[in-house]
Parts: structure tokens; sequence; C-alpha cells
């Protein structure tokens, strides 16, 4: 495929038509196994495991998108996070975001620091705090932007110019961003992760993670704990995230402008004590092509946050993000309750949306009839 503009990749790369019947949609094989042409001689596939067809096209199609030499597909986000994470070894050290997804904490905090893994959270958008987390044993920096729940923005470049001055490996987190708003790659990362289960899917109906790098010899080694751990997406869940990728760029414009659209009422709102979303940022105008569907919000005390979700109508009460109906949630007791008593502990006045691609002047009734209604002191129902 020679073109390069994203949509064009969304829709084509990987995904030629079919050469036996000239089907336009890659099928899906949900064969296990494969025939072999004599022992240990196969076609390119001997185990589902191991490799699948609509797996080959969703990992070349996603790679392709993120600028990137190889691809690997996982059975979640955190499959994709726990692979790049078994890669360092016993008194390896790491480095984490202050404000970072509690699924990525829980996951290194309460999982792989049993088996040696050492680890120092900061914010990562102060070079002096990065330059006084790093350790001589810091193999690795995880860097999430926009990062989650607060929606901060951190310098790629300037996290790699620091990290591989010491011989240290990058890895962004790019699920808020996607690779239609952002390429990590390109500002030098080693690696890129997301949760496809997010915008790549887009429609809440599929779980699955990837990675993306350039480094052959890591993606060597990523994807032989890929084949040994198991934990590769089935070829339907592959499919599904290679139908929603499809409208990625499309779904993006407009999770963007809702975005902007909420945060406009939410500024202007008594009851919102501060709104995080990054169109404020500098890093963000430069590293980003637009800012995102995800907006948060400080409310004036943890009460008035319980109650204005509890209130939305199309904003449904839910975990996950980045699908294309709007979700609200309350992260201190729902997405980041591991955090609590951490370095990672989320304040209980926040509030966190993920705007979908709804009717605008919908969306923003909707949230501003729920504040409303708290702010007048008027019943739930």
């Amino acid at each position: 495929m020679s073109a390069d503009g994203f949509e064009t990749r969304a829709i084509h790369a990987g995904q030629e038509p079919e050469p036996h019947t000239g089907a336009v949609v890659p099928p899906i094989t949900l064969a296990t196994t494969f025939a072999q042409d004599a022992v240990g001689a196969h076609r390119g596939y001997e185990y589902s495991r191991s490799a699948n067809p609509t797996r080959t096209a969703m990992e070349t199609c996603l790679a392709s998108l993120e600028g990137a030499r190889h691809g690997l597909g996982f059975a979640s986000g955190l499959a994709a996070e726990d692979a790049i994470l078994r890669t360092l070894d016993p008194g390896d050290h790491l480095i984490i975001p202050n404000d970072a997804y509690g699924g990525t904490f829980r996951l290194i905090a309460r999982v792989h620091e049993r088996y040696g893994i050492n680890w120092t959270a900061c914010d990562l958008r102060d070079a002096d705090a990065l330059a006084a987390a790093w350790q001589p044993e810091t193999r690795l920096v995880w860097v999430e932007t926009p990062t989650n729940p607060l929606l901060h923005v951190v310098d790629i470049a300037a996290v790699v110019e620091h990290a591989h001055g010491r011989d240290g490996r990058v890895v962004v987190d790019n699920t808020f961003a996607t690779p239609y708003l952002q390429q990590p790659l390109v500002l030098h990362a080693d690696a890129v992760v997301h949760s496809s289960t997010k915008y790549l899917g887009g429609h809440s109906d599929v779980v699955g993670g990837f990675v993306a790098l350039n480094d052959a010899e890591w993606a060597d080694e990523l994807r032989f704990l890929q084949n040994a751990m198991g934990a590769v997406p089935s070829p339907f869940d592959c499919y599904l995230v290679l139908r929603g990728v499809k409208t990625l760029a499309l779904r993006m414009r407009a999770h963007c402008a809702n975005a902007k659209a909420i945060v406009e009422m939410l500024r202007a709102h008594d009851l919102v004590f501060d709104v995080f979303y990054p169109e404020a940022s500098d890093v963000a105008r430069r590293q980003m092509r637009d800012f995102g569907g995800m907006v948060s919000f400080l409310a004036v005390d943890e009460d008035t946050a319980l109650d204005v979700v509890a209130r939305t109508r199309l904003f449904t009460l839910a975990e996950s993000l980045g699908a294309v109906e709007s979700l609200i949630e309350h992260p201190a007791r729902m997405t980041h309750a591991s955090t609590a008593g951490s370095p990672l502990e989320v304040d209980p006045r926040l509030v966190r949306l993920s705007v979908g691609i709804e009717s605008q002047d919908d969306l923003v009734a909707d949230l501003k009839g729920a504040l409303d209604s708290v702010l007048a002191g008027t019943p739930e129902g």
C-alpha cells in the first residue's frame, strides 16, 4: 500500500481484497490449526495462538497507523502492558507517572513488584522530578499523555532525550490520544501501547491490547512472550478492532469537537471547581493534532461529584472510555480505586467524562441539566 494518508491506511493497510473471492473485508479465520506441507514447513501459520491471519491483518494495520515496523495484538491493554513489563529483569527499576490508569499502577505495584521490579512515581512534566527519580537501575520510563484521569500532557521528546541519554527506554500509552492525534514513535519513543478496547475499537464491544515498536530485537522478545503466555485476541476480536479503526479519524474529529463544547460549559458552571483538558497545554499543541474526547473536572465537593454522576441521562455511569456513546464515572471509587493510599491516589471530587459522538447540543444539555439540578437541590429522579 503506497498511499500515506491516515484514513487510507486505516481502511487498507493489511486488508487487501481476499485473493480467492475478492472479498473486500478480510475473512475471520477461526481455524485453530493449519495444514503443513511437511514437518515444520508451514505457510506462515501453524497454530492460532502463535499467529492467525485475522490477527496479522489487525497488527499490520495498527502498526501502520503508529508508523511502526512491528505490531503485536494482545487480549487486553493490560496483557499488552504485562508483556512489556516482563522484558524487565529482577532488580530493574521503572518510572511511572504520578497520574496514571489505576490498572497500570495495580499491575506494576501489586504484581511485578513481587518479582523484583522496583518503581518510582513522579510528575513526568517536571524535568527535575524525572532526574530525581532516575536510579542507576532505571531501565524504563512509562508515559501516559494525556494522563488518566487528569489529562496532563507530557513532553514525549523531552522524556525520550532524558531516558536515551541514560540508556533507558520510553513506552508511551497512546490510548487517550490514539495514533490519529499523536505519534509517539515519530518523537522517538521506543514503544507504544494501547488498550484497543477504547478508541481503536470504538464501540464498547471488544476487549484488546496492542504494542507498536521499531526495535526488531525487542519485538522478537515480545513476540516470544505473546506466544508463550498466550494472552492473544481471538480472530473475531481482531475483526472488530479492524472494523472500528476504519472510522477512527472520523470519530476522533467528532469526539474532539464535542469535548470542547463540554469544556466550555463546565468552565462557566458554579459547581465546577476546575476543568482538565489538554487544549491549554503548549506541549499538546506541539505534539498533538487535536486534544481528544476525554474531559475531567473537579466538583466543589465529593458529594456533588457523586450526585452529578448519578443524574445524567445520555452520559452513562460506567467504566471504560473511548466509544461512540458518552460515559461518566467517579475515578476514586471506580477505575482508580486501586490507587487509594498511594502516590497516585485520586481526588474524590474528580469526575471523568468520555465524551461520545452524540449530538453536541444534547450532550451539553444533559450534563448541564445534571449540574443544574444538583445546584437547585432538586431530588434525583
